[in-house]
């Protein structure tokens, strides 16, 4: 079993009633309006529903940083892009532009030293 993602309460919905799943995700802006709803419906299946407003992403290099905020965005959750190499080899302009991209997608771009917890990865 998996963790599955809902990008409505009517995927949401859908997914607790016919897919065997270890956990939902609500990955949708008002999600956690519906949290704890579904979280009940969820419990009554032996599904953990749970809601995140972020993520955290360590970001191994400056070329993945490039490639990852080139992608469509494919949550709604703002993005701390904890980044794994020294900024500082960055041109200032493309550092302001690459910040600008990402406020952009609601994302922020910052050191890597500040990063605890990783969701995903950047390569």
């Amino acid at each position: 079993m998996s963790i599955v993602r809902a990008g409505s309460k009517a995927e949401a919905l859908r997914l607790l009633a016919s897919n065997p799943m270890r956990a939902l995700e609500l990955d949708y802006e008002t999600g956690w309006q519906d949290a704890i709803e579904l979280g009940r419906l969820g419990e009554s299946r032996g599904v953990r529903v749970q809601y995140r407003g972020q993520e955290s992403i360590a970001v191994r290099s400056c070329d993945a940083l490039i490639e990852g905020l080139g992608k469509p965005k494919t949550t709604f959750r703002q993005r701390n892009l904890y980044c794994q190499f020294d900024l500082g080899t960055l041109a200032n302009h493309q550092l302001l532009e690459l910040e600008a991209k990402a406020s952009r997608l609601g994302d922020y771009i910052l050191a890597g030293h500040l990063l605890r917890d990783v969701d995903s990865i950047w390569h």
